[in-house]
Protein backbone atom coordinates (compact mmCIF):
# COMPACT_ATOMS: atom_id res chain seq x y z
CA UNK A 1 0.00 0.00 0.00
CA UNK A 2 2.59 2.65 0.73
CA UNK A 3 3.90 2.08 -3.14
CA UNK A 4 0.05 4.39 -3.40
CA UNK A 5 1.08 7.16 -0.84
CA UNK A 6 2.86 9.92 -2.43
CA UNK A 7 6.09 10.64 -0.70
CA UNK A 8 7.47 13.82 0.93
CA UNK A 9 9.35 14.73 -2.13
CA UNK A 10 6.65 14.04 -4.40
CA UNK A 11 4.66 16.67 -2.33
CA UNK A 12 7.02 19.41 -2.49
CA UNK A 13 7.84 18.71 -6.05
CA UNK A 14 3.60 18.82 -6.48
CA UNK A 15 3.56 22.47 -3.96
CA UNK A 16 6.32 23.61 -6.57
CA UNK A 17 4.60 22.80 -9.93
CA UNK A 18 0.93 23.95 -7.97
CA UNK A 19 2.89 27.54 -7.08
CA UNK A 20 4.23 28.19 -10.60
CA UNK A 21 0.89 27.46 -12.48
CA UNK A 22 -0.94 29.25 -10.14
CA UNK A 23 1.59 32.23 -10.58
CA UNK A 24 1.56 32.09 -14.15
CA UNK A 25 -1.02 30.14 -15.56
CA UNK A 26 -4.84 31.58 -14.61
CA UNK A 27 -6.95 29.69 -16.82
CA UNK A 28 -7.72 33.13 -18.35
CA UNK A 29 -4.47 33.16 -19.34
CA UNK A 30 -4.88 29.48 -21.41
CA UNK A 31 -8.53 30.89 -23.18
CA UNK A 32 -6.75 33.82 -24.51
CA UNK A 33 -3.96 31.46 -25.53
CA UNK A 34 -6.39 29.36 -27.53
CA UNK A 35 -7.33 32.55 -29.30
CA UNK A 36 -3.75 33.29 -30.63
CA UNK A 37 -1.63 31.56 -33.14
CA UNK A 38 1.55 30.79 -30.57
CA UNK A 39 0.69 27.39 -30.24
CA UNK A 40 1.98 27.02 -26.55
CA UNK A 41 2.95 29.05 -23.55
CA UNK A 42 6.46 29.47 -24.45
CA UNK A 43 7.59 31.37 -21.19
CA UNK A 44 5.85 28.80 -18.90
CA UNK A 45 7.76 26.09 -21.00
CA UNK A 46 10.95 27.26 -20.03
CA UNK A 47 10.25 27.81 -16.59
CA UNK A 48 9.06 24.07 -16.10
CA UNK A 49 12.00 23.28 -17.99
CA UNK A 50 14.55 25.50 -15.45
CA UNK A 51 12.77 23.37 -12.70
CA UNK A 52 13.96 20.08 -14.09
CA UNK A 53 10.99 18.60 -14.39
CA UNK A 54 10.82 18.25 -18.34
CA UNK A 55 13.59 15.44 -17.95
CA UNK A 56 12.65 13.80 -14.61
CA UNK A 57 12.98 10.48 -15.47
CA UNK A 58 16.00 10.77 -17.65
CA UNK A 59 19.06 9.79 -15.58
CA UNK A 60 21.57 12.58 -14.40
CA UNK A 61 24.41 11.71 -16.42
CA UNK A 62 22.53 12.34 -19.58
CA UNK A 63 21.59 15.69 -18.45
CA UNK A 64 18.46 14.72 -16.64
CA UNK A 65 17.31 14.67 -12.97
CA UNK A 66 17.66 11.43 -12.38
CA UNK A 67 13.70 11.35 -10.88
CA UNK A 68 11.60 8.31 -12.05
CA UNK A 69 8.40 8.12 -13.58
CA UNK A 70 6.76 8.62 -10.17
CA UNK A 71 7.74 11.73 -10.19
CA UNK A 72 6.90 12.49 -13.41
CA UNK A 73 3.07 11.73 -13.22
CA UNK A 74 3.02 14.37 -9.99
CA UNK A 75 3.68 17.02 -12.59
CA UNK A 76 0.94 15.75 -14.65
CA UNK A 77 -1.31 15.87 -12.36
CA UNK A 78 -1.10 19.32 -11.77
CA UNK A 79 -0.65 20.37 -15.92
CA UNK A 80 -3.91 18.52 -15.88
CA UNK A 81 -5.41 20.54 -13.16
CA UNK A 82 -4.21 23.64 -14.25
CA UNK A 83 -5.20 22.36 -18.30
CA UNK A 84 -1.81 24.05 -18.77
CA UNK A 85 -0.74 24.96 -22.52
CA UNK A 86 2.82 23.24 -22.62
CA UNK A 87 3.76 20.20 -24.97
CA UNK A 88 4.83 17.93 -22.16
CA UNK A 89 3.42 14.90 -22.88
CA UNK A 90 4.43 14.54 -26.68
CA UNK A 91 7.88 15.31 -25.70
CA UNK A 92 8.80 14.98 -21.94
CA UNK A 93 6.29 11.75 -21.50
CA UNK A 94 5.81 10.07 -25.15
CA UNK A 95 9.36 11.45 -26.51
CA UNK A 96 11.22 10.54 -23.69
CA UNK A 97 10.13 7.19 -23.11
CA UNK A 98 10.54 6.25 -26.33
CA UNK A 99 14.29 7.48 -26.17
CA UNK A 100 14.73 5.55 -22.95
CA UNK A 101 13.55 2.40 -23.90
CA UNK A 102 15.64 2.49 -27.15
CA UNK A 103 18.62 2.99 -24.97
CA UNK A 104 19.62 6.39 -26.18
CA UNK A 105 19.15 8.74 -22.77
CA UNK A 106 21.46 11.27 -24.03
CA UNK A 107 18.84 12.61 -26.65
CA UNK A 108 15.91 11.90 -24.16
CA UNK A 109 17.67 15.00 -22.20
CA UNK A 110 16.20 16.97 -25.03
CA UNK A 111 12.39 17.46 -24.00
CA UNK A 112 11.40 18.44 -27.21
CA UNK A 113 11.73 15.49 -28.59
CA UNK A 114 8.68 14.47 -29.78
CA UNK A 115 6.82 10.78 -30.75
CA UNK A 116 5.40 11.60 -34.50
CA UNK A 117 2.62 8.83 -34.12
CA UNK A 118 -1.28 10.15 -34.05
CA UNK A 119 -2.16 10.88 -30.55
CA UNK A 120 -5.24 8.43 -31.01
CA UNK A 121 -2.45 5.26 -31.00
CA UNK A 122 -2.94 2.69 -28.37
CA UNK A 123 -0.29 0.65 -27.33
CA UNK A 124 0.50 -2.41 -29.00
CA UNK A 125 -0.54 -0.65 -32.52
CA UNK A 126 2.04 -0.41 -35.28
CA UNK A 127 0.99 3.18 -36.89
CA UNK A 128 1.58 3.27 -41.05
CA UNK A 129 2.56 5.72 -43.19
CA UNK A 130 6.28 6.44 -43.13
CA UNK A 131 8.53 4.33 -45.18
CA UNK A 132 12.42 4.01 -44.65
CA UNK A 133 15.10 3.57 -47.20
CA UNK A 134 18.36 3.73 -47.07
CA UNK A 135 18.67 5.92 -43.43
CA UNK A 136 16.11 8.07 -45.14
CA UNK A 137 12.35 9.01 -44.37
CA UNK A 138 9.65 9.06 -46.57
CA UNK A 139 5.69 9.70 -45.40
CA UNK A 140 3.05 11.11 -43.66
CA UNK A 141 2.07 11.34 -40.08
CA UNK A 142 -1.56 12.74 -38.93
CA UNK A 143 -2.76 13.79 -35.83
CA UNK A 144 0.49 14.47 -34.06
CA UNK A 145 0.45 16.32 -30.70
CA UNK A 146 2.95 19.02 -29.75
CA UNK A 147 4.61 18.60 -33.10
CA UNK A 148 4.57 22.38 -33.66
CA UNK A 149 7.12 22.86 -31.01
CA UNK A 150 9.52 19.95 -31.43
CA UNK A 151 13.12 20.13 -32.39
CA UNK A 152 13.56 16.32 -33.22
CA UNK A 153 10.71 13.75 -34.10
CA UNK A 154 10.81 9.95 -32.75
CA UNK A 155 9.52 8.34 -35.52
CA UNK A 156 8.59 4.58 -36.44
CA UNK A 157 8.76 3.33 -39.65
CA UNK A 158 7.57 0.58 -41.70
CA UNK A 159 10.72 -1.64 -40.97
CA UNK A 160 9.78 -1.69 -37.61
CA UNK A 161 12.73 0.07 -36.68
CA UNK A 162 12.35 3.53 -34.75
CA UNK A 163 14.27 6.38 -35.92
CA UNK A 164 14.90 10.22 -35.04
CA UNK A 165 15.12 13.42 -37.21
CA UNK A 166 16.01 16.59 -36.90
CA UNK A 167 12.63 18.65 -36.91
CA UNK A 168 14.62 21.61 -38.85
CA UNK A 169 16.03 18.73 -41.49
CA UNK A 170 14.89 19.24 -45.13
CA UNK A 171 12.33 17.33 -46.18
CA UNK A 172 10.58 17.44 -42.83
CA UNK A 173 6.78 19.92 -42.34
CA UNK A 174 4.56 19.84 -39.76
CA UNK A 175 1.26 21.57 -40.31
CA UNK A 176 -1.05 22.68 -37.91
CA UNK A 177 -4.55 20.99 -38.29
CA UNK A 178 -7.84 21.50 -36.29
CA UNK A 179 -7.87 20.66 -32.88
CA UNK A 180 -11.18 20.11 -30.18
CA UNK A 181 -8.41 20.57 -27.65
CA UNK A 182 -6.75 24.24 -28.53
CA UNK A 183 -4.45 23.66 -25.19
CA UNK A 184 -2.69 20.30 -27.00
CA UNK A 185 -2.34 21.42 -30.16
CA UNK A 186 -2.14 18.81 -33.37
CA UNK A 187 -0.52 18.47 -36.45
CA UNK A 188 0.49 16.82 -39.69
CA UNK A 189 4.04 15.95 -40.15
CA UNK A 190 5.40 14.91 -43.68
CA UNK A 191 8.68 13.33 -44.48
CA UNK A 192 9.89 13.48 -47.96
CA UNK A 193 13.35 11.95 -47.84
CA UNK A 194 14.15 13.07 -44.80
CA UNK A 195 17.79 12.07 -43.22
CA UNK A 196 16.99 9.39 -40.04
CA UNK A 197 19.32 7.61 -37.86
CA UNK A 198 18.15 4.42 -36.42
CA UNK A 199 17.83 4.10 -32.53
CA UNK A 200 15.73 1.24 -31.60
CA UNK A 201 12.90 -1.35 -32.86
CA UNK A 202 9.19 -1.97 -32.13
CA UNK A 203 9.48 -2.74 -28.61
CA UNK A 204 10.64 0.63 -27.61
CA UNK A 205 7.68 2.18 -29.51
CA UNK A 206 5.60 -0.36 -27.31
CA UNK A 207 6.98 1.13 -24.16
CA UNK A 208 7.10 4.16 -25.25
CA UNK A 209 3.06 4.03 -25.87
CA UNK A 210 2.04 1.81 -22.30
CA UNK A 211 4.59 4.52 -20.50
CA UNK A 212 2.03 7.03 -22.09
CA UNK A 213 -1.11 5.77 -21.22
CA UNK A 214 -0.36 5.41 -17.43
CA UNK A 215 0.84 8.80 -17.33
CA UNK A 216 -1.91 10.25 -19.42
CA UNK A 217 -4.35 8.77 -16.62
CA UNK A 218 -2.28 11.27 -14.50
CA UNK A 219 -3.41 14.21 -16.34
CA UNK A 220 -7.06 12.80 -16.60
CA UNK A 221 -6.87 12.72 -12.45
CA UNK A 222 -5.80 16.46 -12.43
CA UNK A 223 -8.48 17.17 -14.81
CA UNK A 224 -11.35 14.84 -12.44
CA UNK A 225 -9.97 16.91 -9.34
CA UNK A 226 -9.99 20.24 -10.72
CA UNK A 227 -13.87 20.30 -11.91
CA UNK A 228 -14.82 18.41 -8.70
CA UNK A 229 -13.17 21.12 -6.63
CA UNK A 230 -14.84 24.30 -8.53
CA UNK A 231 -17.94 21.95 -8.48
CA UNK A 232 -18.27 21.65 -4.69
CA UNK A 233 -16.69 25.22 -4.43
CA UNK A 234 -19.62 26.27 -6.40
CA UNK A 235 -22.47 24.81 -5.19
CA UNK A 236 -21.63 25.81 -1.88
CA UNK A 237 -22.39 29.24 -2.13
CA UNK A 238 -24.72 29.22 -5.12
CA UNK A 239 -28.27 29.93 -3.46
CA UNK A 240 -31.43 29.16 -4.90
CA UNK A 241 -35.24 29.44 -2.93
CA UNK A 242 -32.84 30.55 -0.26
CA UNK A 243 -30.87 27.72 0.23
CA UNK A 244 -27.05 26.80 -1.11
CA UNK A 245 -28.05 23.94 -4.26
CA UNK A 246 -25.09 21.92 -2.41
CA UNK A 247 -27.80 20.92 -0.25
CA UNK A 248 -29.92 19.23 -2.19
CA UNK A 249 -29.50 15.75 -2.02
CA UNK A 250 -29.57 14.86 -5.35
CA UNK A 251 -26.78 16.62 -6.19
CA UNK A 252 -25.10 15.59 -2.87
CA UNK A 253 -25.57 12.21 -4.41
CA UNK A 254 -23.85 12.80 -7.19
CA UNK A 255 -20.74 14.56 -6.40
CA UNK A 256 -20.47 11.86 -2.85
CA UNK A 257 -20.14 8.99 -6.47
CA UNK A 258 -17.57 11.51 -8.15
CA UNK A 259 -15.36 12.16 -5.23
CA UNK A 260 -15.44 8.18 -4.93
CA UNK A 261 -14.28 7.72 -8.58
CA UNK A 262 -11.46 10.12 -7.75
CA UNK A 263 -10.68 8.37 -5.12
CA UNK A 264 -10.14 5.39 -6.84
CA UNK A 265 -9.05 7.31 -9.49
CA UNK A 266 -5.64 8.30 -7.72
CA UNK A 267 -4.86 4.69 -6.40
CA UNK A 268 -4.94 2.97 -10.35
CA UNK A 269 -2.94 6.28 -11.54
CA UNK A 270 -0.52 5.98 -8.06
CA UNK A 271 0.00 1.70 -9.31
CA UNK A 272 0.38 2.89 -13.23
CA UNK A 273 3.41 5.36 -12.45
CA UNK A 274 5.01 3.00 -9.62
CA UNK A 275 4.76 0.12 -12.63
CA UNK A 276 6.18 2.43 -14.77
CA UNK A 277 8.95 3.43 -12.47
CA UNK A 278 9.78 -0.20 -11.54
CA UNK A 279 9.93 -1.17 -15.05
CA UNK A 280 7.38 -3.66 -13.55
CA UNK A 281 6.02 -6.31 -15.71
CA UNK A 282 2.51 -5.46 -14.97
CA UNK A 283 2.46 -2.85 -16.58
CA UNK A 284 0.33 -3.22 -19.16
CA UNK A 285 -2.41 -4.12 -17.06
CA UNK A 286 -2.05 -1.35 -14.56
CA UNK A 287 -1.59 1.16 -17.81
CA UNK A 288 -5.14 -0.38 -19.23
CA UNK A 289 -6.87 -0.54 -15.81
CA UNK A 290 -5.65 3.08 -15.40
CA UNK A 291 -7.37 4.26 -18.97
CA UNK A 292 -10.11 2.23 -18.36
CA UNK A 293 -11.26 4.04 -15.27
CA UNK A 294 -9.73 7.71 -15.36
CA UNK A 295 -10.88 8.60 -19.07
CA UNK A 296 -14.39 8.38 -18.42
CA UNK A 297 -13.63 9.72 -15.01
CA UNK A 298 -12.30 12.95 -16.53
CA UNK A 299 -15.21 13.22 -18.90
CA UNK A 300 -17.97 12.72 -16.20
CA UNK A 301 -16.16 15.09 -14.12
CA UNK A 302 -15.99 17.56 -16.47
CA UNK A 303 -19.61 16.81 -17.66
CA UNK A 304 -20.82 17.63 -13.86
CA UNK A 305 -18.83 20.66 -13.24
CA UNK A 306 -20.38 22.10 -16.73
CA UNK A 307 -24.07 20.91 -15.60
CA UNK A 308 -23.72 21.62 -11.96
CA UNK A 309 -22.73 25.43 -12.96
CA UNK A 310 -25.92 26.17 -14.52
CA UNK A 311 -25.76 28.76 -17.42
CA UNK A 312 -22.82 30.29 -16.61
CA UNK A 313 -21.24 27.08 -17.07
CA UNK A 314 -22.06 26.66 -20.76
CA UNK A 315 -20.38 30.23 -21.08
CA UNK A 316 -17.09 31.10 -22.72
CA UNK A 317 -16.33 33.29 -19.83
CA UNK A 318 -16.65 29.92 -17.92
CA UNK A 319 -13.07 27.66 -17.30
CA UNK A 320 -15.28 24.63 -17.22
CA UNK A 321 -15.03 24.15 -21.51
CA UNK A 322 -11.33 24.24 -21.09
CA UNK A 323 -11.35 21.39 -19.05
CA UNK A 324 -14.27 18.96 -21.06
CA UNK A 325 -12.33 19.57 -24.08
CA UNK A 326 -9.40 18.66 -22.93
CA UNK A 327 -11.34 15.53 -21.10
CA UNK A 328 -13.24 14.48 -24.32
CA UNK A 329 -10.13 14.90 -26.47
CA UNK A 330 -7.65 12.34 -23.59
CA UNK A 331 -10.27 10.22 -24.04
CA UNK A 332 -9.32 9.20 -27.65
CA UNK A 333 -5.66 9.50 -26.58
CA UNK A 334 -3.70 6.57 -26.85
CA UNK A 335 -6.54 4.53 -27.07
CA UNK A 336 -9.78 4.67 -25.76
CA UNK A 337 -11.50 3.02 -22.55
CA UNK A 338 -13.29 0.39 -24.58
CA UNK A 339 -10.05 -0.48 -26.27
CA UNK A 340 -8.25 -0.61 -23.19
CA UNK A 341 -10.66 -2.46 -21.57
CA UNK A 342 -10.35 -5.06 -24.40
CA UNK A 343 -6.90 -5.17 -24.05
CA UNK A 344 -6.79 -5.83 -20.24
CA UNK A 345 -9.54 -8.84 -21.10
CA UNK A 346 -6.59 -10.47 -22.72
CA UNK A 347 -3.83 -9.96 -20.39
CA UNK A 348 -5.93 -11.30 -17.51
CA UNK A 349 -7.29 -14.14 -19.44
CA UNK A 350 -10.69 -13.34 -19.89
CA UNK A 351 -12.77 -15.26 -22.45
CA UNK A 352 -14.22 -13.16 -25.01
Amino acid sequence: MSDLLYSEIEDDLRAGVRSLLDDTCPWTDVLAGTERDAPYDAALWKRLGDMGVTALPVPEAAGGAGASWRETSVVLEELGRAVAPVPFLGSAVLGTAALLAAGAPDLAADAAAVLAVPLSTAPGARPGGVRADGGALTGVVTAVADAAVATAFVVPADDGGLYTVDASAPGVRATEVTALDMTRRLSDVAFSGAPAVRVGGADALDAALTTGAALLAAEQLGVAERCLAMTVEYVRTRYQFGRPVGSYQALKHRLADLWASVTQGRAVVRYAAGCAARGDADLPVAAAVAQAHCSPLAVRAAEECVQMHGGIGFTWEHPAHLYLKRAKAASIALGTADRHRAALAGLVDLPA
